[in-house]
């Protein structure tokens, strides 16, 4: 009679093999339960995908619902973490991050849990790391959705020390140590132009647009742009690729580190006005467009 196998159908139940396994199966549940724009709905989306994803030092003034307990939200807060409130001459300093050292695989829902315990914490605490609920808020429940918040872009993390304070050795040696590391970065302003950043990277500046479209749609724009080569911002500048990151594709332009940001507002102007064209065509791709789109396609990398 033959032994009888040692294999089993699985790990012992309450095994630290079993208790590991079942996170790893709630975290799939959780990415794809995710939405794929977490930011869908509010007019400031593609700035707050640009804010988490690669602006090194900026401010937002969130337009919270509750407007008597205003908060900022940060790209990245001391110890990157979630969110802290702070004294700030008498009065609540309350900041939510957007970098942050740890996150679920649902963003809005986590800023929304971080404005809601902004508003409710006193001065002198933070929230290491945003754990929302099933049934809580995500930050569209908590922001006036159609509202436009101001953003102020920083060169330095100098903003991290409350003015008049004299900051403690390892926090100056924090805020030193960021500035050192910081790239020059600029929101590009102009008429009819959302969250189109600029970055000072070295040897050349670069033009990252998060642009609010379907990602698809974008793409055979794109694609039909560059087929009939349109797809650039003029002389000192040159398509580097896209990448696609929140449900949003971003176009990256090679620029001219010479020329000054805003030199750079009309050619991007006029590339809104060609996109739109291309955007409001409806036939399928010619020959030439399709080389283009999978030319594009092979140049395109996802964030997340």
């Amino acid at each position: 009679m033959g032994k009888k196998s040692k294999r089993n159908s699985g790990p012992k139940p309450g095994s630290n093999r079993a208790a590991k396994l079942e996170q790893r199966r709630l975290a799939r549940e959780a990415d794809v339960a995710a939405p794929t724009r977490p930011f869908a709905g509010l007019a400031a989306e593609c700035d707050l995908v640009a804010l988490r994803e690669f602006v090194p030092s900026a401010l937002v003034e969130l337009p919270v619902r509750d407007a008597d307990k205003p908060v900022t939200a940060a790209t990245v807060l001391p110890g990157a973490v979630a969110a802290l409130v702070r004294d700030e001459a008498g009065a609540a300093g309350r900041y939510v991050g957007l970098q942050v050292q740890a996150s679920t695989a649902d963003p809005g829902a986590d800023l929304g849990t971080a404005v809601v315990w902004a508003q409710a914490a006193q001065p002198g605490t933070s929230l290491t790391f945003a754990d929302p609920p099933a049934d809580g808020p995500r930050l569209a429940d908590v922001l006036v959705a159609d509202a436009r918040p101001k953003i102020s872009v920083h060169q330095d993390f100098d903003w991290w020390i409350p003015e008049g304070v004299e900051a403690a050795p390892d926090i100056a040696a924090s805020v030193q140590q960021a500035n050192m590391a910081i790239m020059p970065s600029a929101r590009v302003e102009a008429d009819g132009v959302d969250a189109a950043w600029w970055v000072d990277a070295g040897e050349r500046a670069h033009l990252r647009w998060v642009r609010p479209e379907d990602e698809d749609a974008l793409m055979l724009a794109l694609a039909r742009l560059q087929a009939a080569s349109g797809l650039h911002l003029g002389e000192g500048s040159r398509f580097a690729g896209s990448f696609r990151t929140h449900g949003l594709l971003v176009p990256v332009f090679d620029l001219d580190r010479e020329k000054h940001p805003d030199e750079w507002a009309e050619p991007i102007v006029e590339l809104g006005r060609r996109l739109a064209e291309a955007l409001a065509v409806d036939a399928p791709l010619t020959s030439a467009e399709l080389r283009a789109r999978d030319g594009l396609r092979g140049r395109q990398v996802t964030l997340r």
